[in-house]
């Protein structure tokens, strides 16, 4: 794992300051804004970075990089500034006054908070600050974050640039072709077409590129249709809308998986892209001479296509496909059955059979829920620690006000959000993780007295950098705690598995559990495996680590350059892929039009 550094935040002791109960905030934010556009517009570096703390960051997604990085300091923010800001030209610069105001979201911490609007030599970007008082009185800027919005000469097309002719009985024999690509040919292909690829066809048809989804499963909708019954998402509804086609009001707070694959099938029919259902790709070749791709495409009659695109997306999610379970000496001689979790369907399987989870996160949860509510006997194995948060007390402290019930447009939630470096929120989200405990005191006192460790997560921040890191080690709790702590839900967590028998599996401190079924809820593969078995071992070996954090604490490879040109990932949540599959269109575009620039990425 990256190293996550120790970041002091910018309290008011620290900074030897103090708000002043008089404070103009607009003068003060529009005084230091004049100062800031001036500068950026003629590309003085210097001044730019003297209005900033000597700790500060800046974040940049695209704007003026091409890429996704964070500069921590002035030290590293000054070369970055002097390489890269009078290189993007950026102008035209203006503040959003109804968004500045003065935040204080710790009695110890506060700032002021503004955003604008600016543009780039091609494209309109957004940018946030947090400017922080300091003991001369002068406010300086701890956080810049900026964020590429748009290409200036290949909008959207969208609202007033939507089609506007009349269709008289032509759509639906016209839609057919369309999708079937009989008078053209896609620019992009989308491996997948999960919540990943359907996001990202949308984005890229508004740009007017041409982009075919290709689904191995019969319907849109299937890879969460056909996982185990009782899944639900854990984020709430404010959280995780579509670009395009948000949910409706009447949507309940967590989804159930059945529901989502039945709107994610009429998401894809209502914004018209192109999927092609029990489909797979045959070959996959990379021409060295273009960099473009051939690929063969075999379709659920039989038939076969090629084509010739410049750019290839996975978008089959955050595992493998292939179960990492874990191997035990004698696994061979049990005689019941062994799943994997992205095996299990339904516990009413098992009716009557005993049950050993082994896992306590996420899945694992669930899986045990799903069992005890089907009156199947079923333990829990814990191989290690979990971080439980419950959901009824975490997410109003962790997204009241920005993914929540009256809260502003998601897609500014999504940028306020973004604007909080993973190394500079540390210290937040250490605070608030420690809140939240105090919170859940009695739920995680239950599940100690029965055995269950906990943890709060990587340097005590909740849950946030384990799925930035490993994408799991934690449970959001919708009631499966609760199961556990009454015993309804039986725990074995004193030891470690030593080997199966027939029937049994046995622990190093000589203890044993019986069992007709073990189902490993332990994740999935490396994601490369996924481009492997498509592309190959030497496309596959091109590829950089896909996600976990590099030390700047940006996600590896996922949403930008992956080390083959014109190869992409694709991946993450409703609302990353929301938020990113902006990113990875505007740089597709950017690609196909000849306006992409140089990126300027970390070193390795």
């Amino acid at each position: 794992m990256a190293n996550i550094p120790d970041v002091p935040l910018p309290t008011l002791d620290r900074l030897g300051a103090s708000i002043a109960s008089d404070l103009d905030t607009k003068k003060v934010a529009k005084d230091w804004f004049e100062s800031f556009a001036k500068a950026a517009t003629a590309g003085d570096a210097s001044t730019v970075a003297a209005m900033l703390l000597p700790e500060a960051f800046w974040r940049d997604m695209l704007a003026l990089t091409w890429d996704m990085r964070t500069f921590s300091g002035t030290q590293k923010i000054l070369p970055f500034l002097k390489d890269r800001l009078a290189l993007s030209k950026l102008h035209d610069f203006s503040m959003r006054d109804e968004h500045t105001g003065l935040q204080q979201p710790f009695p110890d911490l506060a700032w002021i908070n503004l955003v604008f609007d600016f543009s780039t030599d091609v494209g309109k970007a957004l940018g946030i600050t947090r400017l922080v008082p300091t003991a001369n009185g002068e406010w300086k800027a701890h956080v810049v974050f900026t964020n590429l919005e748009g290409l200036t000469n290949f909008p959207e097309k969208l609202g007033p640039l939507r089609n506007s002719k009349p269709n008289h009985g032509k759509w639906e024999a016209q839609r057919k072709r369309d999708v079937d690509f009989t008078d053209s040919s896609p620019g992009a292909i989308i491996i997948g077409g999960g919540q990943s690829g359907l996001v990202l066809a949308a984005r890229l048809k508004v740009l007017d590129i041409p982009t075919l989804i290709v689904e191995r499963n019969p319907r849109v909708g299937d890879n969460w249709r056909n996982r185990y019954e009782a899944l639900c998402l854990h984020d709430p509804v404010w959280y995780d809308h579509m670009p395009y086609l948000p949910f409706p009001p009447t949507w309940p707070v967590y989804t159930p998986s059945q529901k989502l694959a039945s709107w994610l099938e009429l998401y894809a029919e209502a914004l018209e892209l192109n999927v092609w259902t029990s489909s797979t790709t045959t070959e996959v070749t990379q021409d060295q001479s273009t960099n473009k791709w051939h690929v063969t495409i075999k379709r659920g009659d039989g038939t076969e296509r090629k084509f010739v695109v410049n750019h290839l997306i996975f978008a089959t999610g955050l595992g493998s496909g292939v179960p990492n379970t874990p191997k035990y000496p004698g696994m061979e001689k049990f005689k019941g059955k062994i799943l994997h979790s992205s095996e299990h369907r339904k516990a009413i399987d098992h009716a009557g059979k005993k049950v050993v989870v082994v896992g306590a996160c996420t899945s694992a949860h669930d899986i045990a829920v799903d069992y005890y509510e089907h009156g199947v006997d079923v333990t829990m194995f814990q191989r290690g620690s979990t971080y439980v948060m419950s959901t009824s007390n975490g997410w109003e402290v962790i997204m009241g006000g920005i993914y929540s019930e009256g809260a502003p447009p998601v897609d500014f939630a999504d940028r306020l959000s973004a604007s909080f470096p993973h190394h500079m929120a540390v210290g937040v989200n250490q605070r608030q993780t420690a809140y939240i405990a105090q919170l859940d005191k009695d739920l995680l006192d239950s599940l100690h007295k029965v055995g269950f460790r906990t943890n709060l997560g990587i340097k005590d921040t909740g849950f946030g950098l384990l799925a930035w890191s490993k994408a799991g080690g934690y449970y959001l709790d919708t009631g499966g705690s609760s199961l556990i702590a009454d015993g309804k839900i039986k725990l074995k967590s004193d030891s470690i598995i030593e080997s199966f028998d027939e029937n049994t599996i046995k622990f190093e401190n000589g203890t044993s559990l019986s069992a007709d079924v073990v189902v490993f809820a332990t994740g999935l593969g490396d994601l490369r495996e996924q481009i492997r078995r498509v592309c190959g071992d030497d496309v596959a070996s091109q590829c950089k680590t896909l996600w976990g954090m590099n030390d700047e604490g940006e996600i590896n490879g996922a949403w930008r350059d992956v080390g083959v040109p014109g190869l992409w990932y694709m991946m993450g949540n409703l609302a990353l892929c929301r938020f990113h599959s902006s990113h990875v269109a505007l740089q597709i575009k950017a690609m196909d039009e000849g306006i992409f620039g140089t990126r300027y990425s970390a070193p390795n």
